[in-house]
């Protein structure tokens, strides 16, 4: 569970203020708006990379507001997947055990266990040159969820990718929350993802938060479309 109450942020002249929402235990919501409205901000901060000005942040009702983002039990899959050059699959998959000091045995046993969810035991001596766009995406995934972390933030995760690739990543993305119970918060510009994917949607608006469920997508979709002031990918839904 994810819940930010009366969250405000400022950067520069960049400031966000008052916001809340909710995202319940175990499911995915996408986060939406215009370009510049903050969502990545928004995210960040939940994980510990920046600074709230005000408010506070829940995970699974603690209360993380003042934590580091290693004590946030927190998986985040940054823009790109934002892989390491120099290192192995192997070594990405058991980067955020070392640091915790997990034994070797447990590491390696954790390793495999990621491998295999992810179809990826035949790329773990391989490095990030080498792996294509939905293959970097899973090892970025993989990195991420080593830990057990309670909640999986994800900017754009899907945004580089073709068509097919994307496909495939949607049964991935699913068939890891079932298998994990892990709740989703996510970016997207993309219609088709919040059809596939989203339990629900947290859309920015002018610094306001307005919630969409399932049933009431049609609406998000035709406030999107008469609102010019950015793009969204919607042709697929025609």
């Amino acid at each position: 569970m994810i819940e930010c109450r009366n969250f405000s942020i400022k950067l520069g002249d960049f400031e966000l203020s008052n916001i809340s929402f909710r995202v319940p235990e175990g499911k995915h919501f996408c986060l939406m708006g215009k370009t510049g409205c903050g969502k990545t901000t928004i995210l960040e901060s939940i994980c510990g990379l920046r600074p709230s000005s005000r408010g506070e942040i829940f995970i699974d009702g603690i209360n993380v507001t003042n934590l580091r983002p290693s004590q946030r039990q927190i998986g985040f899959v940054p823009q790109e997947g934002a892989l390491f050059s120099t290192m192995t699959v192997k070594e990405h998959l058991s980067f955020a055990l070392k640091i915790r000091r997990w034994s070797r045995q447990k590491i390696q046993s954790r390793v495999d266990e990621l491998a295999k969810l992810l179809g990826i035991t035949h790329l773990l001596d391989r490095r990030p040159n080498g792996l294509s766009g939905g293959e970097k995406q899973r090892v970025a995934m993989g990195r991420s969820l080593s830990f057990y972390p309670k909640v999986l933030c994800m900017d754009e995760p899907l945004s580089a990718l073709d068509d097919h690739t994307k496909e495939e990543m949607y049964g991935l993305i699913e068939h890891i929350r079932g298998n994990t119970g892990v709740t989703i918060l996510h970016i997207s510009h993309n219609f088709e993802e919040i059809l596939r994917l989203a339990d629900g949607v947290i859309y920015i608006d002018d610094g306001r938060v307005v919630h969409y469920s399932p049933e009431n997508y049609s609406s998000l979709k035709e406030h999107i479309q008469s609102n010019g002031r950015y793009q969204l990918l919607i042709d697929k839904t025609q």
